[in-house]
Formats: structure tokens, sequence, C-alpha cells
């Protein structure tokens, strides 16, 4: 069992590595921050924002692809050139950070 739950750890750590690594690819990381706002708010305080509602990452997924504004404030995000699945693992990334 703890081999297992090893194994799971190492695997959850290497996904959230996975989309912090696509989120710099994909120039996330020139508006957004782990946890200070920048242009736009931090990692942090969407995932706290979102937590616990069930089509959060299917919202955020949208967001991230078809962009929008005035949610945080009157700067806009401008529609983001990322695959579906990107977007939702981008999503799932965002609403994992602490």
């Amino acid at each position: 069992m703890k081999k297992v739950l090893m194994l799971l750890a190492v695997g959850l750590v290497s996904v959230s590595f996975a989309s912090q690594q696509l989120a710099q690819q994909k120039g996330c990381m020139a508006c957004h921050d782990m946890k200070a706002k920048k242009v736009g708010p931090s990692y942090a305080d969407i995932a706290k924002r979102y937590a616990g509602k069930a089509d959060a990452v299917d919202y955020l997924a949208g967001k991230i692809k078809k962009g929008g504004a005035g949610v945080w404030g009157s700067v806009p995000m401008p529609p983001q050139n990322v695959t579906d699945a990107e977007a939702k693992q981008l999503a799932q990334w965002i609403l994992s950070v602490k």
C-alpha cells in the first residue's frame, strides 16, 4: 500500500510540474503568478475562488480558450492559443494551486 501511495504522489508531482511547464510554454506566466497578482490574478487566488465548484474545470478551460473580461477587473484576458486538452490540463492544475 505504501508503494502505491508513493507512486501516486510521484505521479501527482509530475503532472503538477508538467502543467506549470505548460503554463510557462504558453506564456501564461507573463500575466499570472503562482501567489501574487500581476496583470491578472494569481493562480492561488483563482483556485481559492473556484474551489469546490463542480463546473470549475470546464469553466476555467473555457475562459482560457475564449478569454474574458470583468471577472477580475477591467483588464481583459485575450483568448489563448491552446488545444481543448491543454486548456483543461491548465484549468485542473490551476485549481490544484494552494
